[in-house]
Order: structure tokens, then sequence, then C-alpha cells
């Protein structure tokens, strides 16, 4: 074969390898990319995705396998710093929560060492007892005592009675006077009558042998009662304190001890009055704009004026609502009630032919029908006087001149009703 058809022969060949295994334009990057360079190396790249004609930067495997370490690094350091985090707040709250629980087992810690009296009454679940004890200020968990009182096994071994806790004691301390100190204390039945005010209660209470007048006001001023409505009483404004919220009803008042009993019946005739003022009474209250203390105020006038006629008292309370609220009311909003003027005390505060509005407060202790009455009074109802005549009928009028004539004509029919006072 002559040097032509050889050398021919050499360039086909090669041009048919050439064409059955073509050499991508990169092949050099795959073979090479990884060893060139500690960081890699750029190419001149004119494929289909990079037709700007930029030099493409590709990363050596080493610097690539570094980055990736730092970034998962970096989530581990996080992931670390969090879990930390966590732990310690956690810990912080089990601590805190095991002081707790220990101060509470054993009587220690802030706000402790004042006394406080504990009635327990018979049939009393230990739910019930532990509820008393921290409305009391015995103890400040009731699922602490109840479950103290299930694993030490005394649940439903506590007697009833009535008991002076020092809040400082623990719970074993307590729960051992509750074992072993109940007693049926001696007691005296007691009726507070509608219309009492403090002076009449304090009497009373003492000469039923319940406790002292000192003992009493003592226990009004000191004593621990835990109402709503006694927090908003303004203290510095009435004479007394509980003026009109003694309710008067028929109670079983203990009489072995007079400071403690003082305290004792306090109590107990705040909660008959906190159980008349229902969710219902309440709303109606909030509804009429004024304040359980100025609505327990007219109810006092109300009773009062109208003891005689409860069917009577939502009329007579509209017409005082009228005086101080309607615009067709052309006089001084005053209320002109007569029994205002017999309360002795308030430099005529009190006295609401010299006071315009309502009293400080009530004058006395209001009835269950006194306080519906001021809480919804008659509806629709304008008069702005009323006259009673001497069997307790009332008369309702819209104007000075239509009363003075309504009293005029009792008069002169021998009904006009004359005070014995």
């Amino acid at each position: 074969m002559s040097e032509d058809m050889k050398k021919e022969a050499f360039e086909e060949n090669n041009t048919v390898n050439s064409s059955e295994n073509p050499k991508p334009i990169n092949s050099a990057v795959d073979d090479f990319d990884y060893l060139l360079g500690e960081n890699g190396f750029t190419i001149n790249s004119e494929d289909e995705e990079n037709k700007s004609g930029e030099d493409v930067f590709v990363p050596s495997r080493k610097k690539s396998e570094k980055i990736k370490r730092r970034r998962n690094g970096a989530k581990k350091g996080i992931k670390t710093a969090i879990w930390i985090i966590i732990v310690f707040v956690i810990s912080i709250l089990l601590a805190f929560t095991i002081l707790l629980v220990a101060s509470e087992f054993l009587g220690i810690g802030l706000n402790r060492g004042n006394r406080c009296v504990v009635e327990i009454e018979k049939g009393m679940a230990t739910a019930e007892i532990a509820a008393e004890l921290k409305e009391q200020g015995a103890i400040s968990s009731e699922l602490l005592f109840r479950l103290y009182s299930k694993v030490s096994g005394k649940d439903g071994t506590y007697q009833y009675g009535v008991y002076t806790f020092n809040n400082e004691l623990g719970y074993g301390d307590i729960a051992k006077m509750l074992q072993t100190e109940g007693a049926v204390a001696q007691s005296v039945k007691v009726t507070i009558p509608e219309q009492a005010s403090m002076d009449d209660i304090m009497k009373i209470l003492e000469e039923s042998g319940v406790c002292t007048k000192s003992d009493f006001r003592n226990a009004v001023k000191n004593g621990k009662y835990d109402f709503d409505f006694v927090e908003e009483i303004p203290v510095s404004e009435v004479h007394y304190k509980f003026e009109g919220y003694l309710f008067p009803d028929t109670y079983e008042f203990y009489n072995y001890d007079s400071a403690e009993c003082a305290e004792l019946a306090i109590r107990k005739m705040l909660q008959n009055l906190d159980s008349k003022l229902t969710d219902e009474v309440r709303q109606q209250i909030k509804d009429s704009g004024y304040t359980i203390h100025e609505v327990l105020t007219m109810a006092s006038v109300v009773e009062l004026e109208a003891s005689a006629s409860t069917k009577d008292m939502p009329k007579v309370a509209a017409v005082f609502y009228n005086r101080l609220e309607s615009p067709d009311w052309k006089g001084p909003r005053r209320l002109e009630s007569d029994p205002t003027m017999k309360y002795p005390y308030g430099n005529d505060r009190y006295n609401t032919y010299k006071t315009e509005g309502l009293p400080p407060g009530p004058l006395c202790a209001p009835s269950e029908s006194a306080i519906l009455a001021a809480a919804s009074p008659e509806k629709n109802f304008t008069a702005t006087y009323f006259v009673t005549d001497n069997v307790m009928n009332f008369y309702y009028n819209n104007s000075l001149s239509a009363h003075q004539k309504t009293i005029a004509n009792l008069k002169a029919q021998g009904k006009w009703y004359v005070s014995k006072d």
C-alpha cells in the first residue's frame, strides 16, 4: 500500500472514531476539576445553560466538603444551644415547683404567721374542707392538701368544728388538728331583723352572748372577708364599714369565744348577702350603671320607706331613681326621704333633705325584696312623688301640686299617717 493510501486510511479511521465517541466540550472538567487548585478553577462555557459567555467557577471537592462541614457544624451548635436553654428553663421551673410544694407542706415561706378562723361544718368532704382552708388563708393550694390527705391516709378522718389556725402550720399539723381538736362548739340562735342598724346588730349579738361590742368592732376592722363587694365599700365615706351588708335573717351563731365568734358571725351574714346577689341580680345592677354599694344604699332607703308593703318596693325605688335621673324632674336631685333624717351619724350627710344624690352608704340592713327592687325598679314608671295613708296604702303622683292634693284628701278623710316617733 502506497504512502498516500496509508495516510488516507489512517485519517478515515480517526474520523470514524471521533464521530462514534464524541468527547464533550467540558470533558476536561470531568476529569480534572477536583484535582486542579485548592478552591477550583474557571472555564469558559458556551453551553445552553450559560449563553452569556461568562466564565463559570467550579469549586473543588475539598472546598465543597469544607463548606458543608461548616454549615453542619453551625446547625449542630444552634441545636445544642437550644437544648441547653430548654434544659435550663425546665430546671428552674422544677426547682421553683419543688420550693413551692415544700413551703406549702412545711408551712414556711412569705406571708406566713397570720391567724385565721375556719369553720368546718358537719358532713364536709375533704375537698370542701380544703376549699374552706384555702379561702380563709390556712393553706395556699386545695389540690396539694387533698393529695396529702389521700396519700397520708387521712382523707375522710377530719372532724367538724371551729378551728383557729396559724398559717405557719404545715399540712401535718393542720391535719392533726382537724383529726383531734374538732368539737361541737356551743351555739345560739339569733335573729337579725330587717331594718337593723349596726348599733342594733352589735346590741343583739352582745345580749345573745355571741360577742362583745368591742370584739365585734375589732372583727369588722381586722377580720378577713373575701367578698368582692367588701373591697368596693368606700370606707372613708361611710360611718360603719358593714352598715347594710349584714343580711337580716335567723342564724345559728357560735358563742364559745367572743373574738372568734364575732368574726364568724360577720362572715356568715356576709355570705348570706353574697348568696342573694345572684348572677342575675349582679347583671341587673351592672346594667343599671350603679355599683353594688349604691344599690344597697338605695335598698336601705326603700326598706325604711316601704317595709310594710313589699309589692310597692319596685315603684318606690322607681320614684327615687326618677328624682336622680329623670329629665322631667326640675327640682334638686334629692331623695327627700323622711327616714334618712333619723340616721344618727354622718353630720347630715345621710339626710336626703339636705344632700343631693344617694347617701354615702346604707342606713340599715335591707331585706331581699328591697335589694331586688333597688336592682330592678318598676319599669316605665314616671312618678316622682309618693305618700302613704295610715294603713300603708301608697299613692303616686308626677307633680308637687298633685302630691299636695293627695295629702289634703287623706287628711280630710282621716287617713293621714301620723308618725309615732
